[in-house]
C-alpha cells in the first residue's frame, strides 16, 4: 500500500490539522454510536451513518497530513480554533439535513445554533424528530458548553503542544485564576463540575415530574446555558417547581467553573462570597428579577408567586444566555420586555458556560470609567483599577475596551443586515443581540415559542455568522479575514 503523501502545510500548522482531523474522528465515532442508537429505536439512521462515514474519512485524512508534536504559531492557533467551530457543526448539521428532513441550511443554523449553545431554532414541526435526533440536539450544546477543546485534551492527552494552546485560544475571555497548575487538570476538574451539575439538573428535573427524557435532554441543555429543549412550549408546560429548579440550575451554569469546583467538591464558600463578579452577578439577577416581578404582578394576570416564578426564571434564563421560557415573554408589556432586552447584553461569569459580554467586562468597564472621571480633576493621580482584592493590568483593560468594541460593530453590523433583509426593526435587533450573546429567543416570530425558520436565507447565515463569532468571543472570527494572518499562514 503506497503512504500517504507527506503534507506540504508548514510544520506548525500540521498540529492544527492534527487536531482537526482528531476531532472529526471523535465525532464520526459519536454518530456512529448514534446511528445504532436510532436504528434500535426505530427511527431513520442515515443521516447519522452518513456523518459518521464523513468524520471517519475525513478525519483520518487530515490527521495523516498532521502531526500531534509540531509546535504551532499563535496566528496557526487562532486561525484552528475558529475553523473547527464552524467544521464541527457543519458536519453535526448533517443528521437534521438527511433524517430531519431540514433544508441543509436550516441543518446548519441549526447545528451552529446547538454548538455555540444558543438555543435559537429553526425547527417549525417538533413531530418530525424523534428521540435520536433530540438527544443529538441536546448533546451538541453540552459538547459546545464545556469546550470541544476541553473534551478533547482529557480523552487525548497526547495533544500536547497544540491542545495547550488552542484551549487558552479557545477560552479567550478574562483571566481570572487558574483552576489547577496543570492544564489537563484544569481540564479534568471543570468536567467534573460539568458531569456534576448535569446529574443533579437530571435527578431534580425528573423529581419534579418531567418525563424522563425530557428530563435528560433539557438537563444536557441547562448547565451549558443553552436552551433547547424537545417540548415546543420550552418549560411553560411544566410544573412551578421544575421551573424554579430551571432557574437555580441555571443561575449556577452562569457562576465561574473555578467557584463552582471550590463549592461542590471543596465545600469554600468563602470564596465564592467574596467575588466581585459573583456578587454584581447575584445583586442584577435580584434586581432585574424584582423589577421584572413587579411589572407583571401589576401589569398581568399573574399572582405573587407566578410573577416572581416568572420573573426570575427569564432574568436568569437571559442573563445567563440560556434562552428557556417559562411563558411567552413576546406577548408581555413594553417595559418588561425592555428589560429582558437590556439583560441580552450583559451575559454570565466569565468561565462559565454562558456568553454574551460577561458580567466582569461590565464591572471593569465602569471602573476604567470611574478612573478616568477622577483622572480628569487630577491628572496627576496614580489610579490603579482593581478588581476586587486584585490589580488589574493595562493590557487586561486594552483586550475588554477591544472586544466590547467588537462586540458592538458586529451587533450593529448584524442588526443592520437583518432589518434590510427582513423589514422588521425589533426582529432584526432582538435576532443580532441574541445571535451574537448565544442566548435564543428574540421578539416577534422569533420569539420563545417561534422559530428562525422563515427568515431570509441571508438573514440565517448573517446570524450563523454571529452565533459562531459570539461563542468564540470574536477575536479569533475577525483574525480569519485579516489579510495578516493569511501572510503568516504562508
Amino acid at each position: 500500500m503506497r503512504p500517504w503523501p507527506a503534507s506540504s502545510a508548514r510544520p506548525g500548522f500540521r498540529s492544527s490539522l492534527y487536531l482537526l482531523g482528531l476531532t472529526y474522528q471523535g465525532f464520526g465515532l459519536l454518530l456512529a454510536a448514534f446511528a445504532l442508537l436510532a436504528f434500535f429505536l426505530g427511527e431513520d439512521a442515515r443521516g447519522f451513518a452518513l456523518g459518521a462515514i464523513l468524520g471517519l474519512g475525513v478525519g483520518r485524512g487530515l490527521q495523516l497530513l498532521g502531526h500531534p508534536q509540531a509546535q504551532p504559531k499563535r496566528a496557526e492557533v487562532f486561525a484552528t480554533v475558529a475553523l473547527l467551530w464552524i467544521l464541527v457543526p457543519a458536519l453535526g448539521a448533517v443528521p437534521y439535513w438527511v433524517s430531519g428532513g431540514m433544508p441543509y441550511l436550516d441543518a446548519l443554523f441549526e447545528a451552529v445554533s446547538g454548538f455555540t449553545t444558543t438555543g435559537a431554532t429553526a425547527l417549525q414541526d417538533f413531530s418530525l424528530f424523534g428521540e435520536s435526533l433530540f438527544l443529538w440536539r441536546s448533546l451538541t450544546q453540552w459538547m459546545g458548553g464545556i469546550g470541544i477543546v476541553v473534551l478533547f485534551l482529557v480523552i487525548f492527552p497526547q495533544l500536547q503542544v497544540a491542545g495547550r494552546q488552542a484551549f487558552f485560544a479557545e477560552s479567550t475571555g478574562v483571566e481570572k485564576e487558574r483552576l489547577t497548575p496543570r492544564l489537563r487538570h484544569t481540564a479534568q476538574a471543570v468536567l467534573r463540575v460539568y458531569v456534576a451539575l448535569t446529574g443533579m439538573a437530571l435527578l431534580a428535573y425528573w423529581l419534579a415530574g418531567m418525563p424522563p427524557f425530557e428530563a435528560l435532554a433539557n438537563a444536557l441543555t441547562t448547565i451549558p446555558a443553552g436552551g433547547f429543549s424537545p417540548n415546543p412550549q420550552s418549560f411553560a408546560t411544566y410544573a412551578p417547581l421544575a421551573q424554579w429548579l430551571g432557574t437555580l440550575f441555571m443561575f449556577l451554569a452562569g457562576v465561574n467553573f473555578l467557584l463552582q469546583y471550590r463549592l461542590l467538591f471543596g465545600r469554600e464558600v468563602g470564596p465564592l462570597l467574596r467575588d466581585a463578579e459573583f456578587r454584581a452577578y447575584g445583586v442584577l439577577v435580584l434586581l432585574a428579577g424584582l423589577l421584572l416581578a413587579l411589572y407583571l404582578y401589576t401589569h398581568h394576570l399573574y399572582g405573587l408567586e407566578a410573577s416572581l416564578r416568572h420573573a426570575f426564571f427569564q432574568v436568569v434564563s437571559i442573563l445567563t444566555t440560556t434562552g428557556f421560557a417559562s411563558v411567552d415573554f413576546a406577548q408581555w408589556v413594553v417595559p418588561a420586555q425592555a428589560i429582558l432586552v437590556l439583560l441580552m447584553f450583559v451575559g454570565g461569569s466569565a468561565g462559565s458556560g454562558a456568553g454574551g459580554i460577561k458580567v466582569v467586562r461590565w464591572l471593569l468597564l465602569f471602573g476604567l470609567l470611574r478612573r478616568e472621571i477622577t483622572r480628569t480633576l487630577h491628572p496627576q493621580a496614580v489610579l490603579p483599577l482593581r478588581l476586587g482584592q486584585r490589580v488589574v493590568s493595562e493590557e487586561a483593560l486594552r483586550q475588554v475596551s477591544v472586544f466590547v468594541f467588537l462586540y458592538t460593530v458586529l451587533f450593529g453590523f448584524g442588526t443592520l443586515a437583518v432589518a434590510l433583509l427582513e423589514g422588521d426593526f425589533v426582529v432584526a435587533f432582538t435576532a443580532s443581540a441574541q445571535a451574537i450573546g448565544n442566548i435564543g429567543p428574540g421578539l416577534g416570530p422569533i420569539g420563545p415559542m417561534g422559530s428562525y425558520a422563515g427568515l431570509h436565507p441571508l438573514s440565517k447565515l448573517v446570524l450563523i455568522l454571529q452565533m459562531w463569532a459570539g461563542r468564540i468571543e470574536i477575536l479569533p472570527v475577525v483574525l480569519l479575514f485579516s489579510p495578516e494572518l493569511w501572510r503568516r499562514l504562508r
